[in-house]
């Protein structure tokens, strides 16, 4: 693995979020000076877009060792280790100190629209690993600047390119006008809100996808009924797949207590008839009716009852456009590194629960061309920012030539609860049969409602993985 010298040039970290703040903190600490650029701003903007959800990791998780030792001189006050912060509270009480901390090394407003080896397409293999890096940026007031790294560090995440609405990765027929129309949405709605709450209250509402995000909809939904009772509010959950054992998570079994909570809200939704589940329905189409509401379509010719509302949460995918000059190793499913895919494809595992990882399963053909955090697992789920704090540190070990601790783990993720299998991403596996694994089933279309009894759901402090799966 080929390691560039020290220039005396700068290591240029895409993304202002938690894993791009982590690895300034960690090159600081290596004595390497980071460069860190952010298209917002401020510090976490796209963590600010979310800021309504509540996260299911504890604040234990949530700040990064090397992070936290850079934020002790300033008088920073940690919060309580057991506490669930909400995306907003993440963001002013450690990310945008973490930042005002790192002063002028973290440069707003500037997006980045290319990067490339200096002088250097992804075509001209000469003297191609000696060459620096250059990023193409675009500033707030529209000038275009440069800017010259010995290598790049991309943490933009993903949270800005969710995954459309049609089940074969593209919009349906009339998404896109419906979405600028604001009829779709792909959020999870702050019913918090009195403008937002407005706007769902009396109303029906389509929940599309499965995991954290959509757990969190559906559950405030639910809430919303019960305020409502009698108003008529009601979700339908729309679903690719059945309802099997691992549908609602790891339950009591997963180590993130408030990870398994919120599938069990989920759950609860269902059962006490505040929403049912629509499955094996993959949409291809929406359409407007003559009284303004909305009909999902799906592949099989199967149209779903009018709704007010869709909510799109199908998970999220890498934004790869201004990458398009370096050379990655992706991928051919998820556009993640290729040593990485393998324990993150949800086509082979069901499992919540990945290894700590680091430099090795992350490089690149393009030496010294990193992508870490969210978008790192390209369109696979279950990211915790405790696995991108270990991915920088690893990294930031790697830019210092020390590579004893480059491949070292420090790092012991929490269970999910969610057993193992094989073949479980989006399509049935006849072989299997229900229970024998507790995550697998096969799959029939239909229209679900689960009978009355209704187990706790989880305290006042319901908490999710928002747009980013902390």
């Amino acid at each position: 693995m080929l390691i560039m010298p020290d220039t005396g040039l700068p290591v240029a970290v895409i993304g202002a979020g938690p894993i791009g703040l982590a690895a300034a903190a960690h090159l600081l600490e290596r004595g390497i000076e980071p460069l860190v650029l952010e298209r917002g701003p401020r510090a976490g903007a796209a963590v600010h877009a979310w800021g309504h959800v509540r996260l299911f990791s504890t604040w234990s998780e949530l700040i990064d060792p090397a992070a936290e030792k850079l934020l002790a001189p300033t008088g920073w006050s940690r919060p309580e280790a057991g506490d669930y912060p909400t995306g907003a509270q993440w963001a002013q009480a450690y990310l945008q100190p973490l930042a005002d901390a790192l002063g002028e090394r973290v440069r707003y407003g500037a997006t980045v629209t290319g990067v490339a080896r200096a002088g250097r397409d992804r075509v001209v293999d000469s003297g191609r690993d000696i060459q620096p890096f250059t990023l193409h940026l675009t500033l707030a007031d529209g000038t275009e600047q440069r800017v010259t790294a010995r290598a790049v560090i991309d943490a933009s995440g993903t949270c800005t390119t969710p995954n459309p609405l049609g089940a074969d990765g593209y919009p349906a027929i009339g998404e896109r006008a419906l979405a600028a129309a604001g009829r779709i949405t792909y959020r999870v709605p702050d019913l918090n809100d009195p403008a937002e709450r407005h706007r769902f209250a009396r109303k029906h509402t389509a929940v599309v996808g499965t995991g954290a995000s959509a757990f969190t909809a559906l559950a405030g939904l639910a809430d919303l009924a019960k305020d409502e009772e009698g108003t008529g509010t009601h979700a339908v959950w729309i679903l690719r797949r059945g309802i099997s054992g691992s549908t609602f998570g790891g339950g009591t079994a997963d180590q993130l207590p408030a990870r398994g909570a919120l599938g069990l809200a989920a759950k609860a939704a269902v059962e006490q008839g505040h929403a049912d589940a629509v499955t094996g329905f993959r949409t291809i189409g929406v359409e407007r009716e003559s009284d303004d509401r909305l009909v999902l379509i799906a592949e099989d010719g199967r149209r779903t009852e009018p709704v007010d509302h869709i909510i799109v949460l199908t998970g999220l995918r890498p934004d790869l456009t201004f990458l398009s000059e370096v050379r990655l190793g992706l991928d051919e499913r998820l556009s993640a590194p290729t040593a990485l895919a393998p324990l993150i494809d949800p086509n082979a595992h069901s499992c919540g629960t990945v290894y700590p990882h680091g430099v090795k399963e992350l490089t690149h053909p393009e030496h010294d061309l990193f992508l870490t955090g969210m978008k790192s697992y390209g369109r696979a789920p279950t990211f915790l920012a405790m696995t991108g704090y270990e991915q920088v540190r690893s990294i930031a070990a790697h830019l210092a030539g020390d590579t004893e601790a480059a491949h070292r783990v420090e790092l012991t993720l929490p269970e999910s609860g969610v057993c193992g299998g094989s073949g479980l991403y989006d399509v049935p596996d006849p072989d299997r049969r229900a229970g024998a694994s507790g995550c697998c089933t096969t799959t029939q279309p239909q229209l679900v409602r689960l009978g009355t009894a209704v187990p706790t759901a989880s305290d006042d402090r319901t908490p999710s993985g928002g747009c980013c799966g902390s």
